[in-house]
């Protein structure tokens, strides 16, 4: 099989545990660039927020080039940040959501819109994982989101160290907010809850349909639950060493290597002889 496109994930993933990408898999992304492979970030992040990561990968603001943000909220091309296909949450649901979990002073949130990130009740912790990550926010201290009505919101999503508490907490918004959510967990702190029908997988074949590239000339790389959609729906998902065991055992391959040990390399050398 031929691979025409790389759609990965980044924190855990293609990112280091300082948040940075090592120069072997920037140039190991230019390798597979110079052989037709696109490179596609595929992220819960917004696109505006990981622009300085396209900048040291040799995407931003090229045209051909695109990010996955939000899950699959938002397919953009790098050329003037066009969105080309999105999908937000309705404003009462999101609206509802938040409230259910801000109800809960031990949980930490986001507020994702199409151009802004928003953090309400951050911890130390949180604090000190968003900075690592070079993640641009604004805090939130209203209880609801009325003064974001009319800004549409990607995703909202809550932070809190346990899973059995973000479990909890995901068991209590279905309860109370009669909305089929996409719910997804990641980075070992967070339950994401993005727009029904929305995530990872299915955008990567949306935008592979729209460059005229097949579901099964997609690689998907990652780490977390939240990746769970595109290593199995696209052509052949790669898990790095330190990804969880549900997608290990979900993966065609699994790397020798963590996130922390060029993970791309690794990847092009056992893939492309790259």
């Amino acid at each position: 099989m031929t691979y025409k496109m790389i759609v990965s994930d980044l924190d855990e993933s293609l990112l280091r545990t300082d948040g940075s990408v090592s120069e072997a898999d920037v140039q190991a992304i230019a390798r597979l660039r110079d052989a037709g492979v696109k490179f596609v970030p595929n992220t819960g992040r917004g696109f505006a927020s990981v622009q300085a990561l396209l900048k040291t990968i040799g995407t931003e603001q090229v045209a051909g080039q695109y990010v996955i943000s939000y899950n699959g909220g938002a397919i953009v091309e790098n050329a003037g940040n066009q969105i080309i296909a999105s999908t937000p949450l309705p404003f009462d649901i999101a609206n509802a959501i938040f409230k259910v979990g801000a109800a809960d002073p031990e949980f930490g949130a986001h507020i994702y819109t199409f151009h802004h990130v928003y953090v309400y009740r951050p911890s130390a912790s949180e604090y000190a994982y968003l900075d690592n990550r070079g993640v641009d926010y604004e805090l939130w201290t209203d209880d609801d989101l009325s003064a974001l009505k009319g800004h549409p919101i990607a995703k909202v999503i809550f932070q809190h160290p346990e899973l059995a508490a973000r479990q909890k907490l995901a068991e209590k918004i279905a309860e109370a907010v009669d909305y089929p959510a996409t719910v997804s967990y990641s980075s070992g702190r967070y339950v994401e809850f993005n727009p029904s029908g929305i995530d990872k997988g299915d955008a990567a074949i949306i935008l592979g349909e729209k460059i005229g590239i097949k579901p099964e000339e997609i690689i998907a790389l990652g780490d977390n639950l939240n990746d769970m959609s595109m290593i199995q729906k696209v052509g052949l998902g790669v898990s790095v060493k330190n990804g969880v065991p549900a997608i290990q055992d979900a993966a065609g391959l699994v790397l020798p290597v963590d996130n922390d040990h060029d993970p791309v390399t690794s990847l092009a050398k056992l893939v492309f002889d790259l």
